[in-house]
Protein backbone atom coordinates (compact mmCIF):
# COMPACT_ATOMS: atom_id res chain seq x y z
CA UNK A 1 0.00 0.00 0.00
CA UNK A 2 3.01 2.46 0.83
CA UNK A 3 4.55 1.53 -2.81
CA UNK A 4 1.21 2.11 -4.44
CA UNK A 5 0.93 5.76 -2.46
CA UNK A 6 4.23 6.80 -3.57
CA UNK A 7 4.11 5.49 -6.90
CA UNK A 8 0.68 7.20 -7.88
CA UNK A 9 1.72 10.17 -5.92
CA UNK A 10 4.89 11.02 -7.98
CA UNK A 11 3.08 10.39 -10.94
CA UNK A 12 0.60 13.43 -10.00
CA UNK A 13 3.37 15.71 -9.13
CA UNK A 14 4.73 14.71 -12.28
CA UNK A 15 1.53 16.14 -14.25
CA UNK A 16 1.52 19.14 -11.24
CA UNK A 17 5.09 19.64 -12.67
CA UNK A 18 3.53 19.52 -17.01
CA UNK A 19 0.36 21.51 -15.75
CA UNK A 20 2.06 24.43 -14.22
CA UNK A 21 4.37 24.53 -17.20
CA UNK A 22 2.03 24.87 -19.55
CA UNK A 23 0.52 28.02 -17.55
CA UNK A 24 3.17 29.58 -17.82
CA UNK A 25 2.30 29.90 -21.93
CA UNK A 26 0.41 32.54 -21.07
CA UNK A 27 3.18 34.76 -20.67
CA UNK A 28 4.14 34.09 -24.71
CA UNK A 29 0.67 35.40 -25.12
CA UNK A 30 -2.92 34.35 -25.99
CA UNK A 31 -2.20 31.90 -29.31
CA UNK A 32 0.38 30.37 -27.72
CA UNK A 33 -1.83 29.51 -24.50
CA UNK A 34 -4.83 28.32 -26.85
CA UNK A 35 -2.49 26.48 -28.83
CA UNK A 36 -1.17 24.54 -25.81
CA UNK A 37 -4.91 24.12 -24.85
CA UNK A 38 -5.98 22.70 -28.06
CA UNK A 39 -3.05 20.68 -28.51
CA UNK A 40 -3.22 18.61 -25.47
CA UNK A 41 -6.62 17.72 -26.68
CA UNK A 42 -6.55 16.73 -30.09
CA UNK A 43 -2.59 16.63 -31.24
CA UNK A 44 -0.59 14.06 -28.80
CA UNK A 45 -0.11 10.61 -30.10
CA UNK A 46 -1.56 11.28 -33.82
CA UNK A 47 -1.55 9.71 -35.49
CA UNK A 48 -0.61 6.60 -32.93
CA UNK A 49 -4.04 6.94 -32.20
CA UNK A 50 -7.03 9.11 -33.38
CA UNK A 51 -7.32 13.06 -32.83
CA UNK A 52 -9.03 13.64 -29.55
CA UNK A 53 -8.00 10.54 -28.15
CA UNK A 54 -5.13 11.49 -25.99
CA UNK A 55 -6.60 13.84 -23.62
CA UNK A 56 -8.99 11.05 -22.45
CA UNK A 57 -6.37 7.99 -22.02
CA UNK A 58 -4.79 11.26 -20.02
CA UNK A 59 -7.32 11.78 -17.76
CA UNK A 60 -8.38 8.26 -17.35
CA UNK A 61 -5.08 7.51 -16.47
CA UNK A 62 -4.92 10.45 -13.90
CA UNK A 63 -8.47 9.50 -12.24
CA UNK A 64 -6.96 5.99 -12.10
CA UNK A 65 -4.02 7.33 -10.10
CA UNK A 66 -5.94 9.99 -7.98
CA UNK A 67 -8.03 7.00 -6.97
CA UNK A 68 -5.38 4.72 -5.99
CA UNK A 69 -4.25 7.13 -4.29
CA UNK A 70 -7.03 7.95 -2.24
CA UNK A 71 -7.62 4.23 -1.31
CA UNK A 72 -4.09 3.31 -0.44
CA UNK A 73 -4.52 6.10 1.84
CA UNK A 74 -7.45 5.18 3.91
CA UNK A 75 -6.05 1.60 3.77
CA UNK A 76 -3.03 3.14 5.48
CA UNK A 77 -5.19 5.62 7.65
CA UNK A 78 -7.50 2.63 8.76
CA UNK A 79 -4.13 0.46 9.74
CA UNK A 80 -2.61 3.28 11.59
CA UNK A 81 -5.88 3.60 13.62
CA UNK A 82 -5.93 0.25 14.59
CA UNK A 83 -2.04 -0.10 15.25
CA UNK A 84 -1.21 -2.59 12.83
CA UNK A 85 2.30 -2.43 10.85
CA UNK A 86 4.84 -0.01 10.91
CA UNK A 87 2.85 3.34 9.13
CA UNK A 88 1.67 5.04 12.46
CA UNK A 89 5.01 4.73 14.01
CA UNK A 90 6.65 6.71 11.14
CA UNK A 91 4.45 8.92 11.20
CA UNK A 92 4.91 9.79 15.15
CA UNK A 93 8.23 10.88 13.98
CA UNK A 94 7.04 13.18 11.08
CA UNK A 95 7.63 16.93 12.80
CA UNK A 96 6.78 19.28 10.06
CA UNK A 97 3.62 21.06 9.51
CA UNK A 98 3.38 19.60 6.17
CA UNK A 99 3.47 16.23 7.30
CA UNK A 100 1.08 16.72 10.23
CA UNK A 101 -1.96 17.64 8.07
CA UNK A 102 -1.11 15.28 5.41
CA UNK A 103 -4.37 13.58 5.47
CA UNK A 104 -7.15 16.84 5.83
CA UNK A 105 -4.68 18.44 3.21
CA UNK A 106 -5.78 15.59 0.85
CA UNK A 107 -9.59 16.03 1.63
CA UNK A 108 -9.23 19.47 1.08
CA UNK A 109 -7.16 19.48 -2.49
CA UNK A 110 -9.79 16.70 -3.35
CA UNK A 111 -12.76 18.97 -2.54
CA UNK A 112 -10.70 21.92 -4.48
CA UNK A 113 -9.49 19.74 -7.79
CA UNK A 114 -13.53 19.03 -8.27
CA UNK A 115 -13.82 22.81 -8.09
CA UNK A 116 -11.21 23.54 -10.59
CA UNK A 117 -11.83 20.76 -13.33
CA UNK A 118 -15.73 22.34 -13.06
CA UNK A 119 -14.47 25.44 -13.09
CA UNK A 120 -11.78 25.42 -16.21
CA UNK A 121 -12.07 22.11 -18.48
CA UNK A 122 -16.42 21.74 -17.43
CA UNK A 123 -16.91 24.96 -17.29
CA UNK A 124 -19.89 24.59 -15.18
CA UNK A 125 -18.28 26.98 -12.29
CA UNK A 126 -17.99 30.15 -13.88
CA UNK A 127 -16.11 32.74 -12.64
CA UNK A 128 -16.46 35.77 -14.84
CA UNK A 129 -16.15 34.09 -18.19
CA UNK A 130 -18.22 32.67 -20.52
CA UNK A 131 -18.56 29.02 -20.99
CA UNK A 132 -18.09 30.18 -24.86
CA UNK A 133 -14.76 31.87 -24.13
CA UNK A 134 -11.42 30.58 -25.02
CA UNK A 135 -9.37 29.15 -22.55
CA UNK A 136 -6.89 32.02 -22.36
CA UNK A 137 -9.80 34.43 -22.22
CA UNK A 138 -11.21 32.14 -19.65
CA UNK A 139 -7.96 32.93 -16.84
CA UNK A 140 -7.54 36.36 -18.00
CA UNK A 141 -11.28 36.93 -16.39
CA UNK A 142 -10.89 34.71 -13.67
CA UNK A 143 -7.69 35.82 -12.23
CA UNK A 144 -8.34 39.93 -12.80
CA UNK A 145 -10.79 39.48 -9.46
CA UNK A 146 -8.42 39.47 -6.35
CA UNK A 147 -10.71 37.11 -4.76
CA UNK A 148 -9.80 34.48 -6.93
CA UNK A 149 -6.31 34.88 -6.60
CA UNK A 150 -6.13 34.52 -3.29
CA UNK A 151 -8.50 31.71 -3.09
CA UNK A 152 -5.91 30.11 -6.03
CA UNK A 153 -3.29 30.77 -3.76
CA UNK A 154 -4.73 29.15 -0.95
CA UNK A 155 -5.42 26.04 -2.94
CA UNK A 156 -2.29 26.11 -4.79
CA UNK A 157 -0.30 26.58 -0.59
CA UNK A 158 -2.26 23.36 0.43
CA UNK A 159 -1.09 21.52 -2.80
CA UNK A 160 2.27 22.44 -2.33
CA UNK A 161 2.07 21.49 1.07
CA UNK A 162 0.94 18.36 0.18
CA UNK A 163 3.52 17.66 -2.40
CA UNK A 164 6.41 18.37 0.38
CA UNK A 165 5.65 15.93 2.14
CA UNK A 166 4.79 13.27 -0.41
CA UNK A 167 7.84 14.09 -2.18
CA UNK A 168 10.00 12.75 0.88
CA UNK A 169 7.20 10.44 2.12
CA UNK A 170 7.15 8.74 -1.54
CA UNK A 171 10.92 8.35 -2.26
CA UNK A 172 11.50 7.60 1.78
CA UNK A 173 9.20 4.36 0.53
CA UNK A 174 10.52 3.71 -2.54
CA UNK A 175 14.33 3.14 -0.76
CA UNK A 176 16.06 6.64 -1.59
CA UNK A 177 16.26 7.28 2.52
CA UNK A 178 19.30 5.24 3.31
CA UNK A 179 21.73 7.74 5.45
CA UNK A 180 21.33 11.15 7.41
CA UNK A 181 23.28 12.98 4.40
CA UNK A 182 20.24 11.50 1.91
CA UNK A 183 17.37 12.25 4.41
CA UNK A 184 18.46 15.87 3.88
CA UNK A 185 18.78 15.44 0.00
CA UNK A 186 15.20 14.14 0.42
CA UNK A 187 14.31 16.73 2.37
CA UNK A 188 16.07 19.80 -0.23
CA UNK A 189 14.34 17.80 -3.22
CA UNK A 190 10.76 18.12 -0.93
CA UNK A 191 10.98 21.80 -0.40
CA UNK A 192 12.43 22.13 -4.07
CA UNK A 193 9.39 20.91 -5.58
CA UNK A 194 7.00 22.14 -3.73
CA UNK A 195 8.11 25.69 -4.22
CA UNK A 196 8.99 25.30 -7.59
CA UNK A 197 5.46 24.58 -8.21
CA UNK A 198 4.05 27.39 -5.67
CA UNK A 199 6.15 29.75 -7.97
CA UNK A 200 5.34 28.98 -11.09
CA UNK A 201 1.55 28.15 -10.09
CA UNK A 202 1.14 31.82 -8.75
CA UNK A 203 3.04 33.67 -11.67
CA UNK A 204 0.47 33.35 -14.04
CA UNK A 205 -2.03 34.57 -11.77
CA UNK A 206 -0.46 37.18 -10.39
CA UNK A 207 0.95 38.61 -13.56
CA UNK A 208 -3.11 38.94 -14.44
CA UNK A 209 -4.08 40.41 -11.49
CA UNK A 210 -1.25 43.68 -11.63
CA UNK A 211 -1.69 43.80 -15.55
CA UNK A 212 1.33 41.70 -16.92
CA UNK A 213 -1.23 39.28 -18.69
CA UNK A 214 -4.31 40.93 -20.49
Amino acid sequence: MKALMAVTGLMLIAFLLMHAWGNLKAFIGEAAYDHYAEWLKSDILYPLVPQGWFIWIFRAAMVAAIVLHIFSAYVLTRRSQSGRGRYQRTERRAQTFAARTIRWGGVILLAALLFHLGQFTIKIFLTGFASTDTPYKAIVLTFQQWYMVVLYAIFVGTVCLHVRHGVWSALTTLGANTSPKSRRVLNIIAVFVAGLLFVAFMAMPLAVLFGGIK
